[in-house]
């Protein structure tokens, strides 16, 4: 049976394969190229573009180190996205590596399904203990969208992990291991970072999570599901010494709601046994809760996870 198993996910997996098309993307870049492919397919989620960045010097000659981010298309060219902001990721990228700041890597932009987002997003597990009140919520959330019935985010983690990932291992050269492999995300897309290293330890080494929204969803739900996914992760992320784990909040705007989660978090690391080592939390006077405070700062999230 679990030869049979395996032979129709491999036939599946070459079938995925021939309906996979690159092209060279037209951002307006300041530095390497980005090899995009649309409607990535997907039998666990709706398909959807995929932006692979490639530095300037990409070549057969070196391994590099994989950042796996959400938002994808949020990530690289302002004059694209929705609010003419932009992570900046390209400028970073280039100027770290340049500057030998950081090993060699390569950025994999998922892009989000706009009407889905927050349901792929929501750390779906930490809900399996949810009482009465919690639920409540959460029906009335998925009853505001016609498209679903339930959570997405451990099939949104499926796709990255058994369909994304294998493609861009064996497409580029990259290095696979799970010490070479992080993944980052800003709002929901921190929760969903922070998720996918709880899921899949042995696929990701390491989180980074900016201005994670730790209310869950509506400000004023916050206390049902924030509790709820303080619990889930103090149960779930895995033990200090293979994993490294970046967070940061700002006070203006949404942000202005996450300070009072920081040493919830500070001690459910401490609790884990984590460093500074592997274990970083910044606090950003001012910042708010944006792209352009997300690109501000995007440098220290990434050496934090690539380097030693």
């Amino acid at each position: 049976m679990h030869r049979i198993i395996y032979i129709l996910f491999f036939l599946s997996s070459l079938l995925y394969a021939q309906n996979i098309e690159e092209s060279v993307a037209t951002y307006d870049l300041s530095g390497g190229k980005i090899i995009q492919i649309k409607a990535f397919p997907s039998v666990y989620i709706s398909n959807r573009h995929v932006n692979i960045w490639l530095p300037d010097n990409y070549n057969e000659n070196k391994l590099y180190k994989v950042i796996y981010m959400h938002d994808g298309q949020m990530l690289f060219d302002a004059k694209t996205t929705w609010n003419g902001q932009e992570w900046g990721v390209d400028e970073w990228a280039t100027q770290l590596q340049i500057n030998q700041e950081t090993p060699p890597f390569i950025i994999v932009g998922i892009h989000n399904h706009p009407k889905l987002r927050w349901y792929e997003y929501f750390p779906e597990q930490a809900l399996a203990v949810s009482n009465e009140n919690q639920q409540q919520i959460l029906n009335k959330l998925l009853d505001s969208n016609k498209y679903i019935e339930s959570l997405l985010a451990d099939n949104y983690l499926k796709f990255i992990v058994e369909e994304l990932k294998p493609y861009i291992d064996k497409r580029f050269n990259v290095l696979a291991a799970a010490k070479d492999t992080f993944i980052m995300g800003s709002s929901m897309g921190g929760l969903i970072s922070l998720y996918a290293v709880c899921r899949y330890p042995g696929t990701f080494g390491g989180a980074a999570c900016l201005s994670t929204h730790w209310p869950g969803a509506h400000i004023y739900d916050s206390n049902l599901l924030s509790d709820l996914l303080i619990q889930y992760f103090k149960a779930n992320i895995p033990k200090s010494g293979f994993h490294k784990f970046y967070f940061d909040y700002g006070n203006q705007t949404l942000d202005k709601y996450y300070p009072k989660f920081a040493p919830l978090v500070d001690q459910m690391m401490d609790d884990k046994g984590f460093s500074s080592l592997d274990y970083k939390q910044l606090f950003f006077e001012g910042a708010n809760h944006s792209e352009d405070a997300w690109r501000a700062r995007l440098n220290q999230p990434i050496k934090f996870l690539l380097n030693p």
